[in-house]
């Protein structure tokens, strides 16, 4: 009879990096009470290079800050015809260009098809291997529709959809997007893995 596998106790709750109101929202909308985490804006540096690999570093760079658990995200827009590109740096893209410079990108090519990519890495602490969770969703860039409150979401369509992101009610996008694919991930390794939290006075959010 296999021995039971022992729960990886974690000093205290998650500590979600970021700066973004609706980032936050949605993240808090997926995962619900199913992960006990607060959220944290942190100074950490544009890494460059592959999304998995900018998402592990940022996890042990914030790890080593906040000294505990981290769960850390990079999200992607990626243009096929641009073999990936802006990918990892379309917050960059998005600021300099609007959404009518995303789309004057791919002016010059047939194919429209994209895909949004978001990399979650969740690290146990300092020293530890980040652990990271991809979630895709294919679809194409349009003329931006719908708010333009929430970065490229109004340019993206999701396929199968006649919507952009930024059209779709919160409850319908949350079901599909690239956050909710990979936080699925998330939410199921917590589960595999048992973890139990120590929590103290200082950890209320």
């Amino acid at each position: 009879m296999a021995a039971a596998k022992a729960a990886v106790v974690l000093p205290r709750p998650v500590t979600f990096v970021t700066g973004n109101a609706k980032k936050l929202e949605e993240v808090k909308a997926i995962i619900g009470s199913s992960i006990p985490f607060k959220s944290l804006k942190l100074d950490l540096p544009e890494l460059q290079g592959e999304p998995e690999d900018i998402s592990k570093e940022k996890a042990r760079l914030a790890a080593l800050q906040v000294n505990g658990p981290v769960l850390v995200e990079d999200t992607c827009l990626c243009f096929n015809a641009l073999k990936g590109l802006p990918g990892p740096y379309i917050k960059w893209f998005l600021e300099k260009l609007g959404h009518e410079g995303l789309n004057n990108l791919l002016m010059a090519y047939e194919d429209k098809s994209a895909y949004a990519l978001c990399a979650f890495s969740f690290s146990h602490g300092p020293g530890a291997e980040p652990l990271t969770f991809l979630g895709k969703t294919p679809g194409k860039i349009v003329p931006a529709r719908g708010p333009t409150d929430f970065g490229w979401d109004p340019v993206f369509q999701p396929d199968g959809y006649d919507q952009t992101y930024a059209e779709m009610a919160k409850e319908e996008k949350n079901k599909i997007s690239h956050r909710y694919k990979s936080l699925a991930m998330v939410k199921s390794h917590f589960k595999e893995a048992g973890y139990v939290f120590q929590t103290t006075d200082d950890d209320t959010n």
